[in-house]
């Protein structure tokens, strides 16, 4: 028999590790390990509505001992996405489990077409960012993934090279998340005092209700230059975990306007844990709030939803990009 070892991330951060009780390298084990990990640490059951009991049963009957490897992660995979949870995947030697209809099953959005005709060739680079200044004296920048790391200088040469623009788009449709401390490390230069953008909650039991009390969860305002001037920010369905944890930050921001389409979501703080037969699974463990104390799991709506229609996309438009300048340059 192998133990399973439960490991905690802060999206992307280590935490520690709990030790579970032993199961067998069976398709049995490894179904009944599956599904108890996520009864006792999994933070949106009742949020979601979803009868986890329900679940066991129905694929319990799936989760033979005659079944092969493959079979067993097909039925494992299959019994996760009732969670409806971009957080929640399986890993194994041979495939990735995931649930991704939070974006596949909405309009993207973004065009990596049409954006090349915004940054040109001559756009700079610092760090993760990419930005130049647009004919009509506005900053653009773009952030692809919070996994791409920037320094303190690098944000403050964007800043300084932006700095004569009459406002800044903000782009970071595509974001899947990554790194938590680049979305407050980023945040931070649009703050100027420290400002409550939610709240956070930790288990602290084995029932599904079994929560901390709220813990508020504060930016402080960058000791480096600060941006001071509008700013648009632009989303997608595909802004998820750090990104969209970092959409709700800029939304405390009193010069920050959220254009686009809604967030994918993912406000929950991952664990992960090892199956017996050696495979892991992430999942949501520690559910996060916006300033107002609501759930953020199924996403952010903007404050003016706008998609990219086919006229414009024909006319090499984004339609997004176009709507922002607007608001910038008719305040």
């Amino acid at each position: 028999m192998k133990k399973y070892i439960l490991i905690f991330f802060c999206l992307s951060l280590f935490i520690g590790c709990v030790d579970e009780e032993e199961r067998p390298n069976t398709p049995e084990g490894n179904f009944e390990a599956l599904w108890k990990i996520m009864d006792e640490h999994y933070c949106f059951f009742d949020y979601k509505n979803i009868d986890w009991n329900a679940v066991y049963n129905i694929y319990k009957v799936r989760a033979r001992g005659d079944i092969n490897h493959e079979q067993l992660f097909e039925v494992l995979t299959d019994m996760l996405s009732e969670l409806r949870d971009g957080h929640v995947n399986l890993s194994s030697s041979f495939d990735y489990g995931r649930y991704w209809r939070w974006h596949e099953d909405y309009p993207s959005n973004f065009s990596d077409t049409l954006q090349r005709r915004y940054l040109g060739t001559d756009y700079r680079i610092a760090g993760g960012l990419r930005y130049k200044i647009l004919d009509d004296n506005i900053g653009y920048v773009y952030y692809e993934s919070f996994n791409n790391s920037f320094g303190e200088g690098n944000l403050d040469e964007v800043i300084q090279y932006l700095m004569f623009c009459q406002g800044m788009i903000l782009d970071i449709r595509g974001n899947g998340g990554g790194k938590i401390i680049n979305a407050e490390k980023l945040a931070a230069r649009f703050c100027n005092e420290k400002t409550l953008v939610g709240y956070t909650q930790h288990k602290t039991g084995k029932g599904h209700n079994d929560f901390s009390d709220l813990e508020p969860l504060y930016i402080d305002p960058s000791s480096n230059l600060r941006w001071q001037k509008p700013v648009v920010l632009l989303t997608n369905r595909e802004v998820f975990s750090a990104a969209n944890e970092f959409t709700q930050y800029m939304r405390c921001m009193p010069q920050v306007i959220q254009v686009g389409d809604q967030t994918g979501g993912g406000s929950g703080m991952p664990f992960t844990a090892t199956l017996p037969n050696g495979w892991t699974v992430r999942f949501s463990a520690s559910p996060s709030y916006d300033r107002d104390k609501n759930q953020t799991e199924f996403g952010i709506a903007p404050d003016y939803n706008v998609a990219i229609t086919d006229a414009d996309f024909l006319r090499g438009k984004d339609t997004i990009i176009e709507f922002a300048r607007d608001i910038i340059n008719n305040p």
